[in-house]
């Protein structure tokens, strides 16, 4: 009963936990935000923030992040370079010709857009708040900005920071600032180190359960051996009828009205399964030594392009990918030797943005894989992938009793085993009578 106790008291901790931030897939992603202050002045101190997404296949897309925080005291931005915030509040406290950027008590900071005047840039600012994932955008993972903090009765002596972190993203949490050792900047192309006076950080991390109640993608599956297709499970993302549950039947015309600013929202069409995004896996051909799948991910959502997607795929066989056709694709070997999963997303300018539902609104590729010894089989459904995630959302997979099976050799009156039984049978028959 103590063992029992331990691990009943273990899972329901689990069950509870406030972030479910951890991703088998990706097991060190997370974002982090980095907090600089450069320079202590008499009645102020500037600051340099900066986010960087250290999550290989999860990428924020538009409208982008919206950093917060609250401050502990009755601070304000002065100034602020590289962003902006989306109230200045009331500043009826400060008299003079210039008044704060923000007096808020809880600011909300969002990226400029890209074209923003030169003199409000910063290094590594003014993308919209979009930032890639490790894999698909080496330089462009990340974010910064610059501020002049103050407030009406300031001892710049102490250094503030604030506490209540959020990205202003479904699905993220973020943790408390824990003081290291101060950043080190490059100057002078590189022959001279400078350092800020104090640095702090804090990870936000993604839990899929947190972002959305229902999943947004689903799995069907089919082979060129079988004549059955497997379609995404019933009701995978919600079902027609539900209360709130609302779609748009093929052939007619839906009215979507997409304003600034404001984060997409989910018109989708009506199919048995209610999902925004559909991905197909079929075993397509088998050569002698190497099989062929070919996969294919369709939008169903009217109101939403998906930029910068990606596919992660778990398939023992990804260890043996020979070639790919239109999509880019990197092995995600995270625990040692064990090569089982992949990520795939589209070229720059040809495939990597996902149009909304109709014409166009489906990305497909090949894949030619070596049929390695010792485990290669397509009995048991072993063709089909383990695992599908599409830009970060686990997608639902239809049950393994479902998937695609070998013909049946037994209902064959020609094949061999029967053949044999047949001639025993016989001899048998010859020495009895």
């Amino acid at each position: 009963m103590g063992l029992v106790s331990i691990l009943f008291s273990f899972a329901l901790v689990a069950c509870l936990s406030p972030t479910h931030g951890y991703d088998p897939l990706d097991p060190n992603g997370n974002i982090t935000i980095k907090w600089d202050v450069m320079q202590i002045n008499d009645d102020t101190q500037d600051v340099r923030v900066s986010i960087v997404n250290y999550q290989l296949f999860r990428h924020i897309e538009l409208p982008g992040w919206r950093l917060s925080w609250t401050w502990p005291g009755n601070e304000v931005i002065w100034d602020v370079w590289g962003a902006e915030a989306t109230e200045q509040g009331n500043c009826s406290a400060f008299r003079g010709k210039q008044l704060p950027h923000c007096c808020e008590k809880k600011p909300v900071i969002v990226d400029l857009m890209p074209g923003a005047p030169y003199n409000k840039q910063v290094a590594n600012c003014c993308k919209g708040g979009v930032l890639s994932s490790m894999v698909q955008g080496p330089d462009k993972f990340g974010a910064a900005f610059q501020m002049n903090v103050g407030a009406s009765s300031f001892d710049a002596s102490n250094i503030l920071i604030p506490v209540n972190f959020t990205l202003g993203l479904p699905g993220y949490s973020c943790g408390e600032p824990v003081e290291v050792p101060p950043s080190k900047f490059m100057v002078d192309n590189g022959r001279r180190r400078t350092q800020a006076l104090a640095t702090y950080n804090l990870t936000c991390s993604y839990s899929q359960f947190q972002a959305s109640t229902v999943p947004t993608c689903c799995v069907s599956l089919s082979a060129f051996y079988n004549d059955t297709i497997v379609q995404c499970p019933h009701c995978s993302c919600g079902c027609q009828g539900e209360p709130g549950a609302t779609c748009v039947k093929p052939g007619e015309s839906p009215t979507v009205l997409q304003l600034p600013n404001e984060a997409p929202r989910q018109v989708v069409q009506c199919s048995q399964h209610m999902c925004p995004i559909k991905v197909h896996w079929h075993v397509k051909l088998s050569y002698t030594q190497y099989w062929r799948v070919k996969i294919t991910i369709t939008n169903l959502n009217y109101a939403m392009n998906y930029s910068q997607w990606s596919l992660v795929v778990q398939h023992p066989n990804l260890q043996s990918v020979t070639q790919v056709f239109s999509f880019n694709y990197k092995a995600l070997n995270q625990y040692g030797n064990i090569n089982d999963t992949g990520m795939f997303y589209g070229i720059q300018y040809y495939n990597d943005v996902l149009l909304q539902s109709g014409n166009g609104g489906n990305v497909q590729t090949e894949m030619l894989l070596h049929k390695d010894p010792g485990i290669f089989t397509f009995r048991e459904g072993w063709a089909f992938p383990r695992k599908i995630s599409f830009s970060g959302q686990e997608c639902v997979m239809p049950p393994p009793d479902d998937y695609p099976r070998l013909p049946n050799s037994g209902d064959n009156p020609s094949s061999p085993a029967n053949s044999c039984i047949i001639t025993y049978s016989l001899l048998i028959l010859a020495l009895l009578f």
